[in-house]
C-alpha cells in the first residue's frame, strides 16, 4: 500500500492507494473508501465510493500531518441540512441555538474556486452545527441539524 499527504486547494487529504485490479484502482481517501474505474483513453475516469464493511474500517496507521475529516452525519430529532456539493466551509453564518428562517444563508462553502451559500431549507433552530470552518464536506454531508 502506498500512503500519501495532499493537499488542494488549501485543504489536506490523507490518501491510501490500497491496490489495483485490471482497469479499477482502491484508495481511501481521509478514511473514506473509493474505487475508481479506468475506462477508455478518451473518457474521464468514474469515481465510486465503496460501501463494504470491510471497507469502510478504520485504518491502524495515522497520517503524518493533520487532515480535513468529513462531515459527520446528525442522529439528532431534527431534520439535516446537507451538502449539495464538494468543498470546504469557508464561513458559518449561525451558531448552535439560533432561529434561522427558511432561505436564510446559513453557511458559505466554497467549491471550485467559487463561494456558494448554502441557504436553511425551513424555518427552526439550530439544533447542532456538524461541521468548522476549514472543514472539507463530500455531497450528502449532514451540515448541520435545524429542530
Amino acid at each position: 500500500m502506498k500512503k500519501f499527504n495532499i493537499k488542494i486547494g488549501g485543504a489536506s487529504y490523507a490518501v491510501e492507494i490500497a491496490g489495483r485490479d485490471d482497469n479499477v484502482t482502491s484508495l481511501t481517501v481521509n478514511d473514506i473508501p473509493y474505487e475508481i474505474e479506468e475506462l477508455a483513453a478518451s473518457a474521464p475516469k468514474s469515481v465510486h465510493r465503496t460501501t463494504s464493511a470491510a471497507a469502510l474500517a478504520p485504518t491502524v496507521s495515522s497520517p503524518a500531518t493533520p487532515v480535513a475529516k468529513p462531515a459527520q452525519t446528525s442522529s439528532g430529532s431534527g431534520s439535516g441540512l446537507k451538502s449539495p456539493l464538494p468543498g470546504v466551509i469557508l464561513e458559518l453564518k449561525i451558531k448552535a441555538g439560533d432561529s434561522v428562517k427558511k432561505g436564510q444563508t446559513v453557511i458559505i462553502l466554497e467549491a471550485m474556486k467559487m463561494e456558494n451559500n448554502i441557504d436553511a431549507d425551513r424555518d427552526g433552530i439550530i439544533e447542532k452545527i456538524n461541521v468548522s470552518v476549514g472543514s472539507s464536506v463530500l455531497e450528502g454531508d449532514v451540515l448541520l441539524t435545524i429542530k
